[in-house]
């Protein structure tokens, strides 16, 4: 029987931990306490260490993260966020429900991240914020977003669900870059909790309590309501706990994860360009290759027993539910027809490493 290579298997990791969890998850419930307790505020500041942020704030999800950072930052007359059509909708779900029109610009061909040069032809003062996705766990070039935003007086938003612990040279992280950023704890994710979870982090105490305010009913109290835009979103206790359990082996396992792109990168076949992950800019969130014929690659990996994926096969323009046919972005709309994402997470074993590089390497175009 030919042995199946799994495209993510989260019970391995699980397993391994199986003993720590069921002690935290015991601890937990002895306390009684399940919401905003000592371990919800244990993790926020041991993520706000570990990126160098002022503050760090625990809400429900990735994706209500991003919406609570753009009502933040919105202010009147401007209504429009800016981001990538690339990265999967969840920018463009939280503009939306946070009553916001989004904009896109288009991507880089080699990075797939957001071309600064492109960014500055689209921004204007209607522009409240810029997203800047770490996509794929590349840390985008924030820094030259904030250049073209900062005389404009645009807030920069990093979206940094697939990019913790990802760090410039310097030795800066993702999410200590921009005004504020946000962070996705999906059980997929590299620092990921047993269940949903996400949080926003800046070193602007103004933004930290506005965010936290709008976390919480837009409360500046209990049953005060200050904020207009406020919702309820909380990062649970037990979800905290079990991520302060795995922050600290976070680095081990984004350099695993980047150990097994260099793998694939080496032994891949002229047919195949295996996107990167280079130290220390990466966290090899997903390993994702470019190909010209994708169903043709495919179908080979699966005939080998190899899983994939492709993040993400739709941009957002030209998704129907927000489709904007005026807009024309020819590099996003070539580069998504032509990715695949391969197996990658910490706990694939060698010899499964060997089977996707061995099967990237025997790889070949027909002409």
């Amino acid at each position: 029987m030919q042995r199946k290579t799994p495209f993510n298997d989260l019970a391995r990791a699980a397993r391994a931990q199986s003993d720590d969890l069921v002690r935290i998850a015991a601890e937990v419930v002895d306390s009684g306490w399940f919401v905003h307790g000592k371990h919800h505020r244990a993790f926020e500041e041991q993520f706000a260490a570990y990126l160098g942020t002022g503050h760090v704030i625990g809400v429900g999800s990735g994706t209500d993260a991003l919406e609570i950072a753009l009502r933040a930052v919105r202010r009147e007359g401007r209504n429009t966020v800016v981001t990538v059509a690339n990265a999967g909708g969840y920018t463009t779900c939280a503009a939306l429900a946070a009553g916001l029109e989004v904009r896109y610009v288009d991507i880089d061909e080699q990075t797939h991240t957001m071309s600064p040069q492109h960014l500055a032809e689209v921004v204007d003062d209607t522009v409240a914020a810029v997203v800047v996705t770490h996509l794929y766990g590349r840390l985008a070039d924030v820094t030259a977003a904030l250049a073209v935003c900062r005389p404009l007086g645009i807030a920069v938003i990093e979206d940094c669900a697939q990019a913790h612990g990802a760090r410039d040279v310097a030795g800066r992280l993702a999410g200590s870059f921009g005004d504020l950023a946000t962070f996705s704890f999906y059980p997929t994710k590299n620092l990921g909790a047993i269940g949903d979870g996400g949080a926003i982090a800046t070193s602007d105490d103004d933004l930290a309590a506005r965010a936290r305010r709008l976390a919480q009913y837009g409360w500046a109290s209990k049953y005060t309501a200050e904020t207009p835009g406020g919702r309820n979103s909380r990062l649970d206790e037990l979800q905290a706990a079990f991520l302060s359990y795995r922050l600290p082996k976070l680095d081990g396992a984004n350099a695993r994860r980047r150990e097994i792109i260099a793998t694939y990168a080496t032994a891949s076949s002229p047919a195949v360009r295996v996107l990167p992950a280079e130290r220390p800019a990466h966290t090899g969130h997903l390993s994702v290759v470019v190909t010209r014929d994708r169903a043709r690659l495919r179908q080979h990996l699966t005939d080998r027993g190899i899983a994939t994926d492709i993040h993400y096969p739709i941009p957002d323009h030209r998704q129907d539910a927000w489709r904007q046919d005026a807009t024309v972005l020819p590099v996003t709309e070539s580069v998504v027809d032509h990715i695949l994402s391969v197996p990658c997470f910490p706990e694939l074993t060698d010899d499964e490493v060997a089977r996707v590089a061995d099967a990237l390497a025997s790889y070949t175009e027909v002409d």
